[in-house]
């Protein structure tokens, strides 16, 4: 396809961008303080509406299927425009794309705040989306040349613990704010926090040093990766609901999605100025990265996904009382990336990441032990364990990942590695979602089915129930009802134990499984990236 020619090529001048040498990294944390909360802000979006969805459907009159396009909508835009975020912060320059992601954030949070119609409300979610994409990658990519290469740990450290409690505060600041105020203002909570955000990053954020500007736009890339990533999140958004390739829709949405992705991967490998440099994945560290990367998406999400449904449904919790139950893990895991922080570049990763996805199995083997008598003393431990190996997993693995890649494919790098890790959680949620209702299934019938043949303990819980209606004054035959009743919700509780349990140890074993991708990394250790530096 053709491309409409842009102003020539141009490399920023790394004095105009970085000035002096010696003040280069003041304002580092200032920087850092920035990014991470434009992307916490736009982690918390994914989640927090969730909790909501109930109210918006009473107030915009909306069944199910229609309001569960306030998440998909933006989602799909999120996951679309990640990958493209390298490319877009260098044609239109680091600070100015970033300020202008965050006000366009802005701008669509206050008007899904003011929505009164659905249709208005999923629009500026998709417009809230786009703005989103940028936010991860390209706030990543900027601490990486706002930190010195000895301390770059660090600024990964702060970005992460933004990363893993941005969404894990999401349900619970959505519960509160549902409760004490109304749905908009999950909305509207963005916008101060928002500007704040966007003004210390126009003030405090310079233009990349060493990034190169593409001479052409190319729209038949951008066409092709609208087309794959968004048909694939579409499936994974709906699969399970459409029971997966049964489904036509969902069928066509998967071969779209493969059709399109073969095209985008050939498109990009032969073109000049590609928007997603794919010949970046040469790298030794890059490519088994990025994998790794999707890999613990999937088991982490995968997991993240299923704790509070675990909580609510058999337990019984609120929003807010899930999100206490959860808060200590990701404080252990903020508490973890912290002390890795001045450590990681001293350390090979490989070993760190080794530790840390033990942690991350144990912990997931003793939640796979719970019952329906577990209680939050019980979670506290094995949610601290799976803190901590989250934490000894996520610096290492994002500074060795990129560490051979030089400056100006940085940005490239992060969006494929942001890119990889959010379709493989997509990935991991529509496989727990789906295992956990299949599995629910088979087991409730396998317990069932004891009942039916006469089963002793059965027969004698079942006597147990009936007499202890009948105590209550129920005459023989509603006794009966209403035990079989009880029986059956107790049935329907242990079932879904089961399911979960075997959920909490595939999430577990994706991760271990995961571990040889380590041994085709060249060394383990972030080195200095050549001229990163040089000014």
């Amino acid at each position: 396809m053709a491309t409409l020619a842009a102003p020539a090529a141009v490399t920023t001048a790394p004095a105009a961008a970085t000035g002096a040498s010696d003040d280069r990294y003041a304002n580092k944390y200032l920087i850092a303080v920035a990014v991470t909360l434009a992307a916490v802000l736009e982690l918390i979006d994914t989640s927090i509406v969730n909790v909501a969805l109930p109210h918006m459907m009473g107030t915009l009159g909306a069944t199910l299927d229609e309001i569960s396009w306030v998440s998909t909508g933006y989602i799909i835009a999120n996951v679309i425009v990640i990958p493209m975020s390298g490319w877009l912060s260098a044609y239109f320059g680091r600070r100015r794309y970033l300020t202008g992601s965050i006000l366009l954030f802005v701008v669509a949070s206050f008007f899904c705040g003011a929505a009164t119609s659905l249709a208005g409300l999923v629009i500026w979610r998709i417009i809230q989306g786009i703005g989103g994409g940028a936010l991860l990658s390209t706030a990543q990519s900027t601490l990486f040349e706002a930190f010195p290469p000895e301390e770059r740990g660090v600024g990964q450290a702060i970005f992460g613990i933004g990363v893993m409690v941005g969404p894990t505060i999401g349900p619970t600041l959505g519960g509160y704010i549902v409760d004490q105020l109304n749905w908009p203002w999950i909305f509207w909570i963005n916008v101060p926090l928002g500007i704040l955000a966007a003004l210390l990053v126009f003030t405090y954020v310079r233009n990349a040093a060493w990034q190169e500007k593409a001479r052409t736009i190319d729209f038949a890339g951008i066409a092709l990766l609208t087309v794959a990533v968004g048909s694939l999140q579409w499936m994974l958004e709906r699969g399970e609901r459409y029971d997966w390739f049964e489904s036509r829709f969902v069928t066509v949405l998967g071969l779209t999605a493969l059709v399109s992705a073969v095209l985008l991967v050939w498109r990009e490998l032969t073109t000049d100025e590609p928007v997603i440099d794919f010949r970046i994945l040469k790298s030794r560290q890059l490519a088994p990265g990025v994998l790794f990367a999707s890999a613990l998406g999937l088991g982490l999400y995968g997991s993240v996904f299923v704790l509070p449904i675990f909580l609510q449904q058999l337990h019984g919790y609120t929003a807010q009382q899930t999100g206490l139950v959860i808060l200590p893990g990701a404080i252990a895991s903020a508490v973890t990336m912290a002390a890795m922080a001045r450590n990681s570049a001293r350390i090979d990763a490989r070993y760190t990441i080794v530790a840390g996805a033990c942690c991350f199995f144990a912990s997931m083997l003793l939640m796979s032990r719970m019952t329906l008598d577990s209680g939050h003393d019980d979670m506290f431990w094995p949610l601290i364990l799976r803190g901590v190996g989250l934490g000894l997993i996520f610096v290492p693995l994002t500074n060795a990942t990129v560490s051979e890649l030089p400056p100006h494919k940085i940005p490239q790098g992060t969006g494929l590695f942001n890119l990889t890790r959010q379709l493989g959680g997509s990935l991991g949620i529509a496989i727990m979602a789906t295992l956990l209702s299949r599995q629910t299934k088979v087991a409730r019938a396998v317990l069932a089915e004891h009942v039916a043949q006469g089963n002793a303990e059965a027969t004698a819980r079942l006597d147990l129930l009936t007499r202890g209606m009948q105590a209550r004054g129920a005459d023989l035959v509603t006794a009966k009802q209403q035990a079989y009743a009880i029986l059956d919700r107790q049935i329907a509780g242990q079932a879904s134990v089961l399911a979960f349990s075997r959920i909490y140890f595939l999430s577990g074993l994706i991760l271990l499984a995961a571990l040889p991708l380590l041994l085709v990394w060249r060394h383990g250790r972030a080195r200095p990236v050549a001229g990163a530096d040089a000014h």
